[in-house]
């Protein structure tokens, strides 16, 4: 029979730890589903507007000296634009497009198989010193499958662990505390880049209609943010959490091995990565000499690269660049044996988004209204003024952001739909104190993320729980906590780090994304 540890029944500032985690988890369990959220929201911003205006509140725009009043979404034109704009905000909401577009690739590559099998050759031969690094590293490789990445790195992790004859219980947190923790930060460009960039460009478009961020204005950090992610999940995991699990001792008998996939792949499966792999290659060497000629069409005015349809459309070619791929490697595998293969796996792909088009219809409503309004554009210059007269550093700023933005991380897991109820508010009041929305957006990538590994309120903190339950059928919510939350910290606090620095250094977030 196993022994009670003292993680069933913790002492001191754990107890106090788990005691706010649980209020959290209450609290945040009465919050409603993010649909009826932005409902309730949009409700609450009619009563603000028409208050506001009543009350004559204003601005002055520094930027064009023009003053901005809030208008009141109870007045005859606030009710014509809401029902003469309800079609058309949804339909050119700006992540709609993209999230649809980009999907139409994934979905291929991933009801192929491509995805799966990339994430298990990363981790089918891996030297037993760096298999903690390699997990963590795939893990945020893995942020290029969506919300699957859970799915898969959960059970290959405990996989790759209990083949080293490490515990397996182990494995599955370093998975999952690297997708979760690191959820924000990849050598790759992701789906969810191209929505969030959509919605920091609306968002920035408060200020300044022109501007644009790409879905690449961040590639540099994310890419550095995960390789210092990948050593901070295996410093914390090998001095402190195989201790702790070695302390909660128990038994892993109980797990069945046989439930779990096999990491090793087949012949047909090898030889479907080298096509998938040679097509990538091919496709991106035909783009990139397309794009050579200083008069392509490929290229922006004067020639410019960064500035230019290759990469204000890079959501387009990340499509093409998935479905190529995905495509190849069925035809090896046999998943894709006839031509109606392909739009049948993109609708299966766009089914399972579903849920995610429901949600951009009462964001989209929302955003339309807060934006007409004028309310967003008074709190931005008001706060910027605020902050502006009261000289605090912007380095506190920023800290301040990230605290506040992570704390909410806990309740409204929901990535786009927090960005699309804070971006409004953050981008442009940091624009107005010379900061550019890719180093808002930056920031946003931390706070949007850390916390992710121990909020109850992520079904794949959930789906985590299970899998430590095949290993340590006693565990509960607080036995998961105290193994993610060391590693959530200690990201928070070097990427917070790394974060200044890079802004200190004046290093570009991304191409053509200026710090300031």
């Amino acid at each position: 029979m196993e022994t009670k540890t003292s993680v069933d029944r913790p002492t001191g500032s754990v107890a106090l730890t788990l005691r706010l985690l649980g209020f959290v988890e209450r609290a945040g369990n009465k919050l409603p589903h993010p649909f009826w959220l932005f409902v309730i929201l949009s409700g609450v911003l009619l009563v603000l507007s028409w208050g506001l205006s009543g009350l004559g509140v204003s601005a002055k725009s520094p930027t064009d000296g023009a003053t901005v009043e809030v208008q009141s979404l109870l007045s005859d034109a606030g009710v014509t634009m809401m029902l003469d704009g309800m079609i058309d905000n949804y339909a050119t909401f700006p992540p709609l497009g993209v999230v649809l577009v980009v999907m139409l690739g994934v979905s291929v590559a991933d009801k192929a198989g491509l995805l799966t099998a990339m994430l298990r050759a990363a981790l089918a031969r891996v030297p037993v010193r760096a298999v903690t690094f390699m997990i963590a590293f795939t893990g945020m490789v893995a942020h290029i499958a969506s919300d699957a990445a859970f799915v898969v790195m959960i059970p290959l992790g405990a996989i790759a662990y209990r083949s080293i004859g490490r515990s397996p219980l182990l494995g599955a947190v370093v998975a999952f505390v690297s997708v979760s923790g690191g959820h924000a930060a990849s050598p790759l460009v992701t789906p969810s880049d191209a929505t969030l960039a959509a919605l920091t460009t609306a968002a920035a478009q408060t200020i300044d209609p022109e501007y644009t961020v790409t879905p690449v204005a961040n590639y540099y950090f994310s890419l550095g943010s995960a390789l210092v992610l990948a050593l901070v999940v295996t410093v914390v995991a090998e001095t402190l959490l195989t201790r702790r699990v070695t302390m909660m001792g128990g038994t892993e008998e109980g797990a069945d091995g046989d439930e779990l996939p096999d990491l090793s792949l087949d012949d047909a499966e090898r030889r479907g990565l080298r096509h998938a792999a040679g097509t990538a290659l091919a496709l991106v060497a035909v783009i990139a000499a397309a794009a050579l000629p200083t008069g392509s069409p490929l290229r922006g005015e004067h020639g410019a690269v960064i500035d230019s349809p290759l990469v204000h459309n890079v959501a387009v070619f990340l499509a093409l660049l998935f479905l190529a791929s995905g495509v190849a490697y069925g035809r090896a595998v046999g998943a894709v044996r006839e031509a109606k293969d392909i739009p049948d796996m993109m609708a299966q792909g766009l089914r399972e988004l579903a849920p995610i088009l429901v949600l951009f219809f009462a964001i989209s409503q929302f955003l339309a209204y807060f934006k007409w309004t004028g309310i967003g554009e008074v709190m931005a210059i008001s706060g910027a003024e605020l902050l502006d007269s009261s000289g605090v550093p912007l380095a506190v700023i920023f800290v301040g952001v990230i605290l506040v933005v992570s704390l909410m991380n806990l309740v409204l897991t929901s990535g786009s739909a927090m960005w699309a109820l804070i971006g409004p508010v953050f981008v442009p009041m940091l624009m107005l104190l010379n900061v550019a929305p890719e180093t808002t957006w930056a920031l946003f990538r931390i706070a949007d993320s850390c916390t992710n590994a121990i909020t109850p309120m992520s079904p794949y903190f959930v789906l985590c729980l299970g899998f430590v339950r095949r290993y340590r059928p006693t565990a509960g919510i607080g036995t998961l906590m105290s193994l993610t939350l060391p590693v959530a910290l200690a990201m928070l606090l070097v990427w917070t780090l790394l974060y200044l620095g890079w802004y200190a250094l004046g290093i570009p977030f991304g191409p053509g994304a200026p710090v300031r």
